[in-house]
């Protein structure tokens, strides 16, 4: 995967970016960026929406602290439920 350097818009300090997977397409998002972050970016609700990083499911609780690396496969997915 490509990492590159980009300038944030409002201060002017470049930004390290990393691209992931994100549901099967390459997608840039600074470093340090977290699961839950990337979410709220794309405007998903966090209720509404399972994850999975690299084929591993990540509960709600962890997305505040799972920081994306590059070449992560990141899956959004809405959970089935019933019975």
């Amino acid at each position: 995967m490509n990492d590159a350097t980009q300038t944030d818009m409002h201060t002017g300090v470049p930004l390290a970016v990393i691209t992931v997977q994100l549901d099967g397409a390459a997608h840039e998002v600074a470093a340090g960026t977290t699961l839950s972050a990337l979410m709220q970016s794309l405007g998903h609700a966090p209720l509404a929406m399972g994850t999975a990083v690299n084929g591993d499911f990540v509960p709600r609780g962890q997305r505040d602290r799972h920081v994306l690396q590059a070449g992560d496969v990141v899956l959004f997915f809405q959970p089935i439920v019933g019975g």
